[in-house]
């Protein structure tokens, strides 16, 4: 004679496999330093676009405050910028704004900061990927505003300095650029990733050498390129948000595998050293509230270490993180959109 489970307890098992699945990736304990940044009283964070540190353990975040600076130098003044770029010591008190009034500072997408300690600024709406150095002075610009009429595309290499040939005709314009990388030759990956769905490399000087991707859901094309990030051997590690996929490329852009298994991934971050890891946000969380918003710990293989935090707005609690600084592996600076904060996390 067959017999049949009750139906109530065949529901209850099947419910019990997505949360059996999450509860296998281990949970990693850690600890989060309650205010740890000391501004000055006249002075807020907005939402945190970037944070990073350099090899002094300066502090360094790019911050969307709303706060425009008026330019007095025309017949018509006008409004622009609305970001902030702040540097803290290492214990978190405020040294300084940097590029104050800075036409590039409109809508803060990235800071990164290159193994020479010069400071890399990504501005969404400008379009700019802006290298300073450590006095704060503009080295190098890669993009530029679209011209106010059409202008023809030029022939050949793109000047050093100038942004990238797009896709079809040759432009030196970004579109809604989210990220910057360095391999170890100096080399430079910009993620154009909302607008384009693209990577672009140029050289340590900053001429255009190629790019790759389109939009798409086929390995090598992106729905959103929302970081980037590159191991030692040189490897491109490619946060495409819109296909809820860490893909992995050669130097030269050739695809060689994707991530399938860390939910949307909005932040990328390699620790540096030779046994490196990887940190990946899921900032865009699914539909469990128990599992939303954490990130993770990877092996660059894509094992999974395991994972901590959750969505919220307590401390050890994130609400969609925009940039992850792991220049220690168990040492994290996160910085937030939805919380407009940074946090600081001493994993376990």
């Amino acid at each position: 004679m067959k017999r049949f489970l009750p139906l109530l307890v065949v529901t209850a098992l099947l419910a019990t496999f997505p949360a059996a699945a999450q509860n296998a990736v281990p949970q990693i304990a850690f600890d989060s330093v309650a205010n740890p940044l000391t501004l000055p009283d006249d002075i807020y964070l907005g939402e945190v676009g970037g944070v990073a540190a350099n090899s002094k353990g300066d502090i360094f975040v790019y911050t969307r405050t709303g706060h425009p600076t008026v330019s007095l130098g025309s017949a018509r003044p006008f409004a622009h910028g609305g970001s902030r770029l702040f540097q803290f010591d290492r214990n978190g008190k405020f040294i300084r704004e940097i590029g104050q009034g800075n036409y590039g500072f409109m809508f803060a997408q990235q800071v990164r900061i290159d193994p020479q300690d010069n400071i890399w600024i990504v501005d969404q709406m400008t379009g700019y990927v802006m290298k300073l150095d450590t006095g704060g002075r503009v080295q190098m610009l890669l993009g530029r505003k679209p011209e106010a009429i059409p202008v023809p595309a030029p022939t050949g290499p793109a000047p050093a300095g100038r942004g990238l040939p797009g896709a079809g005709a040759q432009s030196d314009v970004f579109n809604r650029p989210t990220d910057v990388a360095w391999d170890a030759a100096g080399n430079i990956f910009v993620a154009d990733g909302i607008g384009n769905a693209r990577v672009a490399k140029f050289s340590s000087k900053g001429v255009f050498i190629k790019s790759w991707g389109s939009r798409g859901t086929d390995p090598g094309l992106f729905g959103t390129a929302r970081a980037i990030a590159v191991d030692a051997p040189g490897n491109v590690y490619v946060a495409d948000a819109g296909n809820k996929r860490i893909q992995v490329f050669d130097n030269n852009g050739t695809f060689k595998t994707q991530y399938t298994n860390v939910g949307t991934p909005t932040a990328l971050c390699i620790t540096p050293g030779p046994n490196q890891f990887l940190y990946s946000s899921n900032s865009n969380p699914p539909d469990d509230i128990d599992v939303a918003g954490e990130i993770y710990k990877m092996k660059l293989d894509g094992t999974i270490v395991g994972r901590f935090g959750r969505a919220g707005k307590l401390l050890k609690e994130f609400g969609t993180v925009n940039a992850i600084d792991c220049r220690s592996e168990n040492n994290l600076l996160v910085g937030e959109i939805g919380n407009m904060r940074v946090q600081k996390l001493a994993l376990h």
